[in-house]
């Protein structure tokens, strides 16, 4: 069983991987292996697959499957699979970070203290206290973020068609009665045709001015001209993201944009979620090798 590391993961891995087959991270391997982990780098592609001749198992570690042509994968009888379970604490605890980072103008104050310049004035902040907080998709990570948004004294709405009930946010029936309601938006959900461009001009138009919105789901949720339009006239006060179009973007108008908080797609790049990606993955391939 050849086991071939396709993107970086915990350094331990290797290692770990050894009892259960021949492990390398030479990509020039791809024919030969019969499981391949990969994490957003891989694209797994019909092309990529039909070079895979031998491929029986794809783990994507992370959540989500963007990066895997699922049904190219079923049609050729792959199993592909992802570790969601892992990645919740990571997600929300950068969601929060950016959350915070835009009222309290964490940037801004930062580059000018840098820069020799002492701000005070230009760094008024604002407050999560009290504000409304519309999450977008309550799933597992949104579940964390409600969690720790509560911890700040926030009230916490969602919407999400696919859940009937919530311990930790109060549901709405709309969509658009979470936009009229929230003072910031967090996105939770993953690239569908129901999803894609959900943050776009017309749905702007229906939120508090002066909103704040995060995102570490998915770019292709929303429409970024849009949004940076929004930012330069003030509709939308701030946008926070994690997510692109591409990696590393190249041309987003959100490179440029005002009031904007950008890191590069790290959510799931925490120490301690490397290390539970890894302890999955030695468990699905300890599993999978058993039964072959």
């Amino acid at each position: 069983m050849k086991i071939l590391i396709s993107d970086a993961f915990d350094a331990s891995l290797p290692e770990r991987l050894k009892p259960y087959g021949e492990v390398t991270q030479d990509k020039n391997e791809l024919p030969n292996a019969d499981i391949v982990l990969v994490r957003s780098a891989t694209k797994c592609t019909k092309e990529w697959m039909d070079k895979a001749k031998q491929l029986k198992l794809i783990i994507r570690g992370g959540v989500g499957m963007d990066n895997v042509d699922e049904a190219y994968a079923k049609q050729k009888g792959i199993i592909a699979i992802n570790t969601p379970e892992a990645s919740s604490i990571a997600v929300a605890e950068l969601a929060m970070s950016l959350m915070l980072a835009i009222p309290n103008k964490i940037i801004i104050g930062h580059q000018g203290m840098a820069a020799g310049k002492w701000l005070k004035k230009e760094c008024e902040r604002t407050e999560l206290y009290k504000k409304t907080l519309g999450l977008i998709g309550i799933g597992r990570i949104a579940r964390e973020v409600a969690i720790r948004a509560k911890a700040f004294g926030m009230r916490v709405i969602a919407y999400d068609p696919y859940v009937k009930t919530s311990d930790v946010a109060e549901l709405k029936p709309t969509l658009d009665e979470l936009f009229q309601e929230a003072d910031y938006i967090s996105l939770h959900v993953p690239s569908t045709p129901e999803t894609k461009g959900i943050i776009n001009k017309t749905n702007i138009a229906k939120m508090k001015k002066g909103v704040i919105i995060v995102n570490t789901g998915r770019a292709q949720c929303v429409v970024e001209e849009d949004v940076a339009e929004a930012l330069k006239f003030g509709h939308i006060a701030g946008y926070a993201t994690d997510v692109w179009y591409e990696d590393p973007p190249k041309a987003s108008p959100l490179l440029t944009a005002p009031n904007t908080v950008m890191t590069p797609h790290i959510g799931a790049s925490s120490y301690e979620n490397l290390g539970r990606i890894s302890d999955i993955i030695v468990e699905k391939v300890k599993e999978f090798v058993a039964k072959k």
